[in-house]
Formats: structure tokens, sequence, C-alpha cells
């Protein structure tokens, strides 16, 4: 290109704008060969909607809707969903139970070994299950992961372990090697699980010999060993030591059935477990059980064995205390769940690290307090779809959802130096909806009280929080968990941990409350429906109510109208039965049923 000085004048304005351009076309950073691919497919710009065209729905997020919600959107729902439907079928799969408390008293096996060697599809083939968490990628599971399994009649206990590197002092795997150390210790037989397919690593060698030591039977299962031609190759292991050597191949279940033999031909005998005693109680029972709370005396006539727990009163709609009330531990990564979990059951059960995600399989510990037994599950830090990768994190994520289902009640636990996030909302939401009780736990309350000399705070030098200025902040975000206790704790320092039982055990009887029609009619003449705040078009005549069910409380309304209810005149409804019979910590629902309603041909 010519230089502006060697044309005619009144051509350089156009040669300087010719220029201009180019140098500003030379500056654009020139996208990816990615990105022009994908600019491709999806074309320069979008296709405009045809008019008549229906408004595309927004996908439905698990917390939107809830009545009092008001926290931004946040983006824990974006992504590509087909990339979650193989972990949500894989998640399907897989269960939630966990042993009982009485299986306890029988004997254990602990399965051991290096990471990546089939210890946990070893697990689950055993027990019958999709218990713990299976994938290609070493070091998935890090607590220990108790079932149950049964052969030829007997019952035992079994534990899956992480992977053990003796040797390896980085925290997680050190973590990891203390719980298989605990495993070791309780358990009555040994399996180490060794890859058939590789040669044997020093992580092998340095377990073997800790086995060894150990005194105890110890049974090494050569895993990976898919066909009868590759069990001669088994013998090649006996160098580590062992007697007992057994070709295996979990994932298709050869050999199996000889291991379980020789396991058990090792084990003792169980302790008998005593069976606690059932009364059904009659009509007038129920009545007046109704009126002033559950007895927990022995009926007369019952014949109750002395070495048994005390008798368990039953009633035909529903217990108000089950056998066991399952409290879930959820909330985000690194709030301190596993902590709490260690604080409530007086162990080390659950690894405990500043880093984020270090729980990925559900971990869970029983606690008897008073003749009631407490199950307390800790769950995965729930994170956004965007900030997982890896299988295990997607995997624990949806496993956690579903631990939480499975749970009576729900411990939100919110870090007390971040405040509320959107996630934590989120959260609360999924406990919400799926109609577990829910208390709200702010932990490391501490950091938020502990001062220096000059009277600040320690860790950020800002005066110290106000615990009622805290609570409102916490009700104004989270105003759809109105219902819901607020705790305040430090499970590191073991500070108002005994609140945490008391109001998990009110909050569980309070789920299993009952009121009976009676009760409900009453209430309702002196309820002004005047007062909600509903559109004409939207309100509905109760003829009277009666409560269907329980864990939930749920409660049947006979109207006028076959129509949704009002969220305004819901949320009266609500405030007005818990004003009267309280429902602390429970979710209520309403189901409507129109004595107009037209019957479908």
């Amino acid at each position: 290109m010519p230089t502006t000085g060697a044309v005619d004048p009144r051509k350089r304005k156009i040669l300087s704008t010719k220029r201009a351009a180019v140098d500003k076309a030379s500056r654009v950073t020139k996208q990816s060969p990615d990105r022009e691919k994908r600019k491709a497919i999806r074309g320069e710009a979008p296709t405009r909607t045809p008019k008549g065209t229906p408004p595309r729905e927004k996908p439905v997020r698990p917390a939107d809707g809830i009545v009092g919600r008001q926290t931004p959107r946040s983006s824990n729902m974006d992504g590509r969903e087909e990339d979650w439907r193989d972990i949500e079928l894989l998640a399907s799969q897989m269960v939630t139970e966990t042993e009982s408390s009485d299986a306890r008293e029988l004997p254990l096996i602990a399965v051991c070994g290096r990471p990546n060697v089939g210890k946990s599809t070893l697990f689950n083939r055993l027990t019958g299950s999709r218990r713990s968490i299976v994938g290609d990628e070493p070091g998935i599971t890090r607590d220990r992961i108790y079932g149950e399994i049964e052969w030829m009649g007997r019952e035992a206990r079994i534990v899956d372990t992480g992977g053990v590197v003796p040797d390896d002092e980085a925290l997680i795997p050190a973590e990891i090697f203390r719980q298989a150390q605990v495993a070791l210790e309780e358990a009555n037989a040994i399996v180490m699980v060794v890859d058939g397919r590789t040669e044997l690593a020093s992580p092998d060698l340095e377990l073997a010999r800790l086995l060894l030591r150990g005194g105890k039977p110890v049974f090494l299962a050569v895993n990976k060993m898919d066909t009868d031609a590759m069990n001669a190759g088994a013998e090649n292991f006996r160098r580590l030591g062992f007697r007992n050597v057994l070709p295996i191949s979990a994932e298709h279940g050869s050999g199996i059935g000889d291991l379980l033999d020789e396991v058990f031909g090792v084990l003792p005998e169980p302790a008998e477990v005593i069976v606690e005693p059932e009364v059904m109680l009659t009509e007038s029972d129920e009545a007046e059980e109704d009126e002033s709370g559950p007895d927990y005396s022995v009926a007369a006539g019952a014949s109750i064995d002395p070495a048994a727990k005390r008798v368990r009163r039953l009633r035909s709609h529903g217990e108000y205390e089950s056998r066991e009330t399952k409290v879930a531990i959820i909330g985000r990564p690194n709030v301190g769940k596993s902590t709490l979990l260690n604080a409530l059951t007086g162990t080390q059960r659950a690894i405990v690290s500043p880093i984020a995600g270090t729980t990925r399989d559900a971990v869970d510990e029983v606690v008897e307090r008073d003749g009631h037994a407490f199950r307390f599950v800790d769950t995965a830090g729930i994170r956004r779809k965007g900030k997982t990768k890896l299988m295990a994190e997607k995997l624990s994520v949806i496993m956690a959802r579903k631990h939480l289902e499975a749970a009576d009640v729900s411990l939100l636990i919110i870090d007390a130096a971040e405040g509320v996030a959107a996630l934590d909302a989120n959260i609360g939401g999924y406990a919400h909806e799926s109609g577990r009780s829910v208390i709200i736990v702010v932990n490391k309350w501490d950091l938020m009280t502990r001062t220096g000399k000059d009277g600040m705070r320690l860790f950020d030098g800002k005066p110290p929080a106000d615990q009622k200025l805290y609570e409102q902040d916490v009700r104004d975000k989270l105003k759809y968990l109105d219902y819901a206790p607020l705790l305040f704790i430090s499970a590191a320092d073991g500070k108002n941990i005994e609140q945490v039982f008391k109001k998990v055990e009110l909050v569980a009887r309070e789920r299993r409350k009952r009121v009976t029609t009676g009760q409900m009619n009453k209430f309702l003449e002196k309820v002004d429906f005047q007062k909600a705040s509903v559109p004409m078009n939207k309100r509905v005549r109760i003829y009277y109510m009666t409560q269907a069910a329980v864990a939930p409380p749920t409660f049947v309304l006979f109207t006028d109208k076959d129509i949704k209810m009002h969220f305004s005149f819901e949320r009266f409804l609500a405030n007005q039965i818990r004003e009267n019979f309280g429902f602390i910590g429970s979710p209520i629902w309403f189901k409507i049923r129109a004595r107009n309603k037209k019957k479908e041909a």
C-alpha cells in the first residue's frame, strides 16, 4: 500500500481510513480453531423465533418456587445436562442403606489394599449392593464404609477401607492409612486385595508386613483374574508370606464363594441379639397420647425381658418415635461437616482436612442416647455442577442428595465466617422440598467471637459478631426455612454439641406428631381467613381438614374449588397450624380435595 505522502492530497483521507481499518484488523485476537468450529455449528447469530411459537421453558431448579425464597439465581444447575446422565443412572443403582445398629454385634471382615486394586468393587460384590463409589480414578474411597453380608445362613459385617500407602506423608493418604488401621484393629478377619495383572509394588510389601505382624487371620485375594488360565499366576503372590491365597474376579464374581468359605471358617459365632418388645396401642390409648403425649411405661400384661430394651409402643397411624433417627449433615464443601460428625460421635470417624471435597462416600455412625439411636450421616459437600470435574466428585454430589432424601432430619451447616451464600439457600431448598426436617447449624462461631487484647476478632481484626443480628441476617436470607431451629456451635471446640442432640430429638418427634380430625375442626373455627392476603379468585372455602400422614405432616383440605392453593394462603395456613400445634423444624404439606369435583368419565 502506498504511503499517504505519495498520493493526491484529495485521496489522503480515504487512504488513511483504509490503513486504520487494516491496523485494527491486525490487532484483533484470532479465535482458536475449536472456537471457530463451535461458532460454525451454532451459527453467527441466534435465529429469530417465529410468531406464535410458545416461549421456551426455563429449567426448573430444585429450590425455585419456594415460598419466601429471595436468594439470587445461581449457576449451580448450569452446564450440559447430558454430561450428567450417566452419573445420574449410576447413582440410581447405588443404595443409601447402611448397616443397622443391631449389626454391630456381628463379626467384622476388613477389606484393605493399595489404591485402585478393586477393593470397593469386591465390597459391593460381597454386600450385593452398590454402596461404595467405584471408578477408574485411584484414591476414590477415603473413609471407612460399612456393610452387611450373608453366607450359608451366617451373617457378618464388612468394612471397605481406602487405598493404603503406609509410607506416604501427604495429609489425605496419611489420614486414609489411619482410618484403615482402625478398621484392621477391630476386624476379626482381614482380606488383602492385590491386582493380579500387575507386579507387586512397595505399598503391597509394606502392608503385607504390617498384617503379618498383626496376628489376625489374613486372606490374600488376587483380584482381576478374569479367566481360569490366569489363576495359575496367583501363586506368584505367595512370596508376600500369606498361607491363604485365592484368585478372584470381583467384577465377574468368580472365586468369591471360595473366598467366603475360607473367611467365614475363622469367624466367631455372632452374639445373640435381643429383640426389643413391641406393644400395639388401642384406639383409646392413641386418643390419650394425642392429648398428653407418648407414655413409655410398660403396658399392663406385657411380659418384658429385663435384659431387653424398653417396650416400643406402636401407633396404627405412625409412631411418635422411630427405632432409629437418621440425620443427614449437609452443606457446602469445607464448612465443617466431618468435624461435626466426629464431635457428635466422640470419635475420629471421618477424615478432616482443610482441602475442600475430602469426603466422597457418605460416612455414617450410630450414637445411642437415653434408649434412642441416632444415625448421623456425613455427606459430601454439594457443589455447583460446573465446579465438579471428576466422575467421583460428580457421583458424590448426587449421592449426597440421595442420602439427604433417605434421612429424617437434616443439619444444614453454614460457615459463620462466610455467612449464608446462594448455594446454602439451594442446599436448604433440597431439604425443604424433599420433606426433610431442617435444623440450621452455624458452625465456626468461635471465630466470630474470639478476640485479642484489642477487643477485635483474631482472624480478621473486626468487632465480634452479635448473635441476634447474625441470626436475623440468616433468617432474612433463608426465609423459606423460618420454621427451622437455629443453633450456633463450634464443632472443633465441641461447644453446644449437646444442643444438637436435644434439637434433633425434638424435631424428630415433632415431624411424627399427629393431630386428630376433631382438633383440626376446632382449629378451623378459630382461624380468621380474612387476614390471608389472597386474590379473590384464588380463595377457597375449607369445609374441614384432616392429617393424612406424618413425616412430614401432610394435611388434606376438603374445599369448594379444585384449584391449586395460592402460595400466600398456603403460607398463612401453615403459620396458623404451627402457632397452634408446633411441628417445629418440619415442612407442612397440603393436598386439595374438592367436594364438588366432577368425576371423570
